[in-house]
């Protein structure tokens, strides 16, 4: 993998710094003993938490502005490093309601902030977090970087400009860019009181209150998904290795299982617990892209990053976070 000595004494700033990636993200960075700074927003709906970074807090700093806000990103991206470009609008049922909230974060803010690092700081080494969603229903299984984009909702469109506009700066600017396109990422200090972010989250907070979680459809759509600690393993290589300089990579999993199958190990794995299997809210259906799962052939190949964290193992570490700490996470 990488040298985590890469990034001792680095200046790093970690966009949706509170979040769920990025606070995983951020704890690694302090042990590698990188200067980091967080930049989030604070946006209820959106998953920042401080409490996510409370092991850490006197080891970071913590700047609360809004990636929309140019005037703040072109101070902040000043003399960093390394910029992990996490900060976004996850929810596809919202991108749908409020698409122009979406293009705003997800495609305009990042416009401005590679403009930011082009005049303020160009030899910044950016990596920009997209998502699997931008391929859409897939053709074929699985899925590699060559496959068709063919989004299905607004995000998944301004997500797919994100990353392209990271890629234009990369080769014509050269201000050096990676673009990683995450599948379902879970762990702990994942957002939980509600399913903006992942399916996964309501699911653990339903089973761990006692209450019945719902899968939508047949149940037997399969899903790849990665474990918090691989998917910050991966920034990490990214961040470090000129050569995944303008590179898209695919995360993705050796283990892909069908949500019902996903949903009995996550009731198995906890000992209580049930679900119920549901017709698909229209909403949803229309939206939903079917079976699902990635090639990570390419970052195996370039960077040596391969999952190493299984679901079962996975589900187990998570569950045990959030019995100690989901008072955290979901309003009284």
């Amino acid at each position: 993998m990488i040298n985590r000595e890469t990034f001792a004494r680095k200046r790093v700033l970690v966009t949706g710094g509170l979040g769920f990636i990025g606070s995983n993200l951020a704890r690694c960075l302090v042990d590698c003993g990188a200067e980091v700074t967080l930049v989030d927003s604070l946006i209820p709906e959106y998953g920042g938490n401080l409490f996510n970074i409370d092991p850490i807090r006197t080891r970071v700093k913590v700047n609360f502005s809004d990636v929309r806000d140019e005037h703040s990103m072109k101070y902040l991206v000043r003399n960093q490093d390394y910029l992990f470009n996490l900060a976004g609008q996850t929810s596809h049922l919202d991108s749908m309601n409020d698409p122009y909230t979406d293009l705003e974060i997800n495609t305009r803010a990042q416009l401005s902030i590679l403009e930011s690092c082009r005049r303020n700081n160009p030899d910044i080494k950016i990596v920009f977090a997209s998502t699997r969603q931008i391929y859409g229903r897939p053709q074929y299984l699985p899925v590699d970087e060559d496959h068709p984009l063919s989004p299905v909702d607004v995000n998944g469109i301004n997500k797919m400009a994100g990353e392209w506009y990271h890629l234009v700066y990369n080769n014509v600017y050269r201000v050096r860019a990676t673009v990683l396109r995450l599948t379902n990422t879970y762990g702990p200090r994942m957002r939980i009181k509600d399913a903006r972010q992942t399916f996964l989250g309501i699911w653990i907070r339903r089973v761990i209150e006692g209450e019945p979680f719902l899968v939508y459809g047949d149940g037997l759509q399969r899903r790849d998904f990665n474990y918090v600690d691989d998917v910050t393993d991966a920034l990490l290589a990214a961040a470090a290795s000129e050569k995944a300089n303008g590179e898209i990579y695919n995360l993705g999993a050796d283990d892909p299982l069908s949500l019902k199958d996903t949903a009995q190990l996550l009731v198995d794995t906890l000992g209580k617990g049930s679900y119920e299997i549901v017709p698909f809210p229209e909403e949803r259906k229309i939206i939903d892209i079917g079976d699902y799962y990635g090639s990570h052939d390419k970052i195996s190949g370039h960077l040596g990053w391969k999952p190493r964290i299984g679901l079962k193992e996975g589900l187990h570490k998570t569950l045990e976070y959030y019995q100690d700490y989901s008072r955290h996470y979901v309003e009284p």
